[in-house]
């Protein structure tokens, strides 16, 4: 099981109340919403590996070079030689390193990669697994990574994620009319607003569905704009060849890398905490209360 970890503490943080506070009044609304996600989804799913995944870097550089407006609009402040920082919710920011501490103190493996987004840490772990794949996302864009025949699935939460939506290639043919791999191209013909992607102008879903259902992939659809006897209409050929440049990098972008220098770890679900004490000072510095105990339940059983 692999979780697009900001996805389900963004979620956590909007879904619990800020009145869930810590003894010193801060905020702990998405650290304890995150342990009864993680308690919920051990208890209904037993994974025997769980992986949080992580963005160590949110806007990679090598995406913003092929598109530049790539999450741009999100972006808080530029900074020299580093990422550049996200807009986050003031009482957010404060519990991501709290998330981290907790994670550690508790043995569940949090992985990731300089350069790269949580979604490639997921992209890549998925690619080298050898069993059945859970992944826990609120993106869309991982939908990319479902193959049945290997067991790759993607388990989008509808309500917290006691309800999740399960994502498989007969839900994606249903829904889109893709399969996995084809969601790269609906995705990057449609355009994602809140990732930047401008997409095709003109070209919505039900039309990039269309096209896909006819030509098969991105490929097939240009090969088809430079043949006079397809059945392009003459303003699809149009917005399509005048899409070409953002068409050719487009691609890497959407596209999850499968392959990036992921460092050892191990992935095994924890039945008793790695370090107790730190855990035990963590609870009670942050009033985790119920929420931790919970999660340690689940685990140990």
């Amino acid at each position: 099981m692999l979780l697009d970890t900001a996805s389900l503490y963004y979620r956590a943080y909007f879904g619990v109340p800020d009145s869930v506070r810590a003894p010193d009044g801060t905020p702990v609304n998405a650290v304890r919403g995150l342990l009864d996600f993680i308690a919920r989804l051990v208890q209904d799913h037993r994974p025997d590996d769980l992986v949080a995944c992580w963005d160590n870097d949110w806007r990679p550089q090598w995406r913003v070079d092929l598109i530049p407006s790539y999450k741009a609009h999100r972006v808080a402040e530029e900074i020299e030689g580093a990422p550049d920082a996200e807009e986050t919710p003031d009482t957010l920011a404060p519990q991501v390193p709290v998330i981290e501490e907790v994670l550690a103190a508790l043995g569940i493996a949090r992985v990731g990669v300089d350069g790269y987004e949580a979604d490639d840490v997921i992209g890549t772990l998925t690619a080298r697994a050898t069993g059945p794949v859970d992944v826990i996302t609120g993106d869309r864009d991982l939908f990319q990574l479902v193959d049945d025949a290997r067991g790759r699935r993607i388990l989008y939460p509808i309500k917290g994620v006691g309800t999740l939506q399960v994502t498989d290639e007969s839900w994606l043919r249903e829904r889109y009319g893709v399969d996995g791999p084809g969601y790269v191209d609906l995705a990057l013909l449609r355009g994602d607003p809140s990732d930047g992607l401008p997409g095709v102008p003109g070209i919505g879903e039900k039309t990039a569905a269309k096209l896909l259902d006819a030509y098969g992939d991105l490929a097939g659809i240009m090969a088809a704009v430079d043949d006079p006897a397809a059945k392009l209409t003459p303003s699809q050929r149009a917005k399509l060849d005048a899409a070409r440049p953002y068409l050719a990098v487009a691609p890497k972008v959407v596209r999850v890398a499968d392959d990036i220098p992921v460092p050892r770890f191990d992935a095994a679900l924890p039945h008793a905490p790695r370090d107790p004490a730190a855990l035990e000072a963590l609870a009670g510095k942050w009033g985790l209360g119920g929420s931790l105990q919970r999660l340690l339940s689940v685990l140990q059983g």
